[in-house]
Order: structure tokens, then C-alpha cells, then sequence
């Protein structure tokens, strides 16, 4: 924008890391939430009429009523890959630009996917609240087996950005035969350097994968895409992990089939509803549970922090938006 314009206004829905909101205020008229509380559905239609553009977070779910009053707002610039929870439609039928932040989050989730299988596997959780609870006795042969990941067959459901470096990692790093199931294949001689074989069907994968990881995006086909029957479809030894979005699970259904023991366990970063956990799972010994923390490094957070910001600077000034989702 020209060093004489008015600048944009821009309204930031939650804390971003220093850097971020160092570079929002060198480039915009920016309202940064010190609180770093979440808005409510009012606040965040109130911003739709004050502000030229609103950076906002998987933690506001911008729905068709925010618009309802009429918008000021020309862009939303969200920080993050998944954007499920904006009413893209809404958006564009109120001329409103969205935008994400893809490519800069892919090594640091696929870190928390093998963390969770880890974790559920060798039952790491189970195993420090017992130390930490002064439970532990000592060394013994028998104490906490539990199962190994090495050599294992793990099942990518969705093999994008995410699922190949979570493949990367577990064919180079642990030996482990990884299969694939994804709408969209990829060539052969890319799942070849990745060690991956794809399959045909989600039900041949289920049933052969010891670690199931999802690593899809949210849409109407995929809602609820582990539901009970093919949660009922994966081997009784096997774990499902999910760092993808939490509406990819039926939820209820994963509580039954972990109180049935009809799966082995479970590794989770996101839920439906959060921030709120039933409380069955927080009871279960043999699920993981982490609080979001997929893209949780230093320098992830900045580099989806100026992945927006820039998509804001973008637009303004050309009105094109790098990463335009909606």
C-alpha cells in the first residue's frame, strides 16, 4: 500500500507470537487481543463491521449469522491449514476473501502423529502418571508391556502434505510397511520413495494397519469418516491416531469401541467440539490425549503467523491473496 494510504485495520482474534504482532503493527492500523480470550459470536460480528480485515484462529467459528449484519471486512486471513470452522460460502456470498496458511506445518504435525504413536503404543502416559502418582515399584519383567512400533504396518488416511512426511518418518525411521488410502492417489514413483503402497479401499487398509492415522481435511465426505462401523473394521491390537481435525471421528463411537476393547487404543490431538473433552476419555488409561498441539513449535507458529500476515499485506495492496482458500 502506498506510504501515504490510510492503513488497513486490522482486528486479531487471539495472542500470536511476538514476531507476528510486531510485524502486524508495523504494516496495519492492527487491534491485537492482549487477553487473548476467545471472541464471541458477537464480538466476532462486531469486528465483521469495524475492521478492513480480521486474523482469525481454528478457535472462532465464524458462521453465516456473523455476517448477518452486514460486513466491513474484506478478508479473513486464518491462521491455520483447516479452515472447517469459517462459513466459506457465507463468506463469499458477502464478498469476503479467506485465506489460510498451508505448507508451513507440515514437519511439526507429523512429529505429534509418531509422538501419539509413541505414546499409545509403549503406554509412555500410563506410565508417568504412575511414577509421577509415587506408584512405582521398581524394575520388573513384567511391568507395563506393552506394544512395539518398529516393523509395524501403519494405515495413512489422507496422503498429503501431512501424511507423507508422517510416512517419510515411519518407513526411514522405524521400518514400518506403510499403506495409504486417499481419493486422489499419487503417482507410484512418489509412494515408492516414500515406502508406501496405496490401497483401494479405506476398508482394506483398516484391516490390515496396526497404527491407523488420519491426515484428511474436513468436508461433508469426511465428517464422521471413522465411524463406528469402521472404527468396528480395524484389528483389536490397533491404535487411531488423529492429528487431523476431530470431526473426522465419531466421537461417541470411539468411546465405545475403547470401552468395548474392540480397538487397542487411541493417540489424540483434536476433538469435536473442543476445547471440550468427554469426560469417558479422560478416564481411559489407553488413550493419548494432547491439547492441540500439532503445530505447537516457535517457529511453526511465526511461520503461519507471517503466512497470514502476509496474505493480508497481499491482498491490500494488489488484492490478491497468496493463499486464497474462499
Amino acid at each position: 500500500m502506498p506510504a501515504t494510504a490510510k492503513r488497513p485495520v486490522v482486528i486479531v482474534t487471539r495472542r500470536l507470537p511476538d514476531a507476528v504482532e510486531s510485524r502486524l503493527q508495523e504494516l496495519f492500523d492492527v487491534r491485537l487481543n492482549d487477553s487473548d480470550r476467545p471472541f464471541s459470536a458477537e464480538e466476532l460480528a462486531e469486528a465483521m463491521g469495524t475492521a478492513d480485515g480480521v486474523l482469525c484462529t481454528v478457535s472462532d467459528p465464524i458462521t453465516a449469522a456473523i455476517f448477518a449484519g452486514g460486513s466491513r471486512v474484506r478478508i479473513l486471513a486464518n491462521f491455520g491449514v483447516g479452515y472447517n470452522h469459517i462459513d466459506v460460502d457465507a463468506a463469499r456470498r458477502a464478498g469476503v476473501v479467506v485465506t489460510n496458511t498451508p505448507g508451513v506445518l507440515t514437519e511439526a504435525t507429523a512429529d505429534i502423529a509418531i509422538a501419539l504413536m509413541l505414546m499409545v503404543a509403549r503406554r509412555l502416559g500410563e506410565g508417568e502418571r504412575e511414577l509421577r502418582a509415587g506408584q512405582w515399584s521398581g524394575w520388573r519383567p513384567t511391568h507395563m508391556l506393552a506394544s512395539d512400533v518398529a516393523g509395524q504396518i501403519l494405515g495413512i488416511v489422507g496422503l498429503g502434505r501431512i501424511g507423507k512426511a508422517v510416512a517419510k518418518r515411519a518407513h526411514a525411521g522405524f521400518g514400518m510397511q506403510v499403506l495409504s488410502y486417499t481419493p486422489r492417489p499419487v503417482s507410484e514413483a512418489d509412494a515408492a520413495l516414500l515406502g508406501v503402497r496405496q490401497v483401494r479401499t479405506l476398508a482394506e487398509l483398516l484391516g490390515a494397519a496396526d497404527f491407523v492415522s488420519l491426515h484428511c481435511p474436513v468436508a461433508p465426505e469426511t465428517k464422521h469418516l471413522m465411524n463406528l462401523a469402521r472404527l468396528r473394521q480395524m484389528k483389536s491390537t490397533a491404535y487411531l491416531i488423529n492429528t487431523a481435525r476431530g470431526d473426522v471421528v465419531d466421537q461417541e463411537a470411539l468411546i465405545r469401541v475403547l470401552e468395548e476393547r474392540t480397538i487397542a487404543g487411541a493417540g489424540l490431538d483434536v476433538y469435536e467440539g473442543e476445547p471440550s473433552v468427554p469426560e469417558p476419555l479422560k478416564h481411559m488409561e489407553n488413550v493419548v490425549l494432547l491439547p492441540h498441539l500439532g503445530s505447537a513449535t516457535l517457529t511453526t507458529r511465526e511461520a503461519m503467523g507471517m503466512k497470514a500476515v502476509e496474505n493480508l499485506r497481499s491482498y491490500f495492496d494488489s488484492g490478491v491473496a497468496p493463499d486464497r482458500v474462499g
